[in-house]
């Protein structure tokens, strides 16, 4: 068995003080990164805000200023969009739409830095090729913070989700 010499102690006792500091000081830097994140949170929610309301008005001039240059979007089926996509359908007007919301509620903002990822159950009710569409479908959307603001990088969309599902 080892027995500590008294100096030995001493240290011990000295050197886990300073780790009850360490962990002290940690504890009181992590709450404030945590009150820092759900305030971008809610500047994330902001943002997703303006870009689904540019989305159901056609508004390609809103688009273009928060999708990011490389913007990729892939939905339930495959098919990857661009930036230049999305905005020239919205110039035709390739879609008309009625609805276009999140479902009150399911919008979840997570912020890891300057990084979110914003996931909801989105209701898309429209005229697309002259006939009417009417689902609901979950997605996952990627924002990077920018010094000029929230740039929309990434999204994913799910297939349309049976009627009896999507409620």
């Amino acid at each position: 068995m080892t027995s500590f010499t008294s100096h030995t102690r001493d240290l011990i006792q000295v050197l886990s003080g300073y780790g009850k500091l360490i962990l002290m000081i940690s504890a009181l830097s992590l709450g404030t990164a945590t009150n820092d994140l759900n305030a971008s949170s809610e500047e994330d929610a902001k943002a997703v805000a303006a870009y689904q309301a540019a989305v159901k008005s056609n508004d390609a001039a809103t688009m273009d200023q928060i999708l990011a240059d490389d913007f990729v979007l892939v939905n339930g089926r495959g098919k990857v969009s661009s930036k230049a996509d999305l905005i020239e359908s919205a110039r035709k007007k390739e879609v008309t739409y009625e609805r276009q919301d999140e479902e009150p509620g399911t919008q979840k903002v997570r912020v890891w830095g300057d990084t979110a990822v914003v996931t909801a159950l989105l209701w898309i009710k429209a005229v697309q090729g002259g006939k009417p569409i009417d689902y609901k479908l979950w997605f996952s959307d990627t924002y990077v913070r920018t010094p000029t603001g929230w740039r929309y990088v990434f999204g994913q969309a799910s297939l349309p989700l049976p009627k009896t599902e999507s409620k």
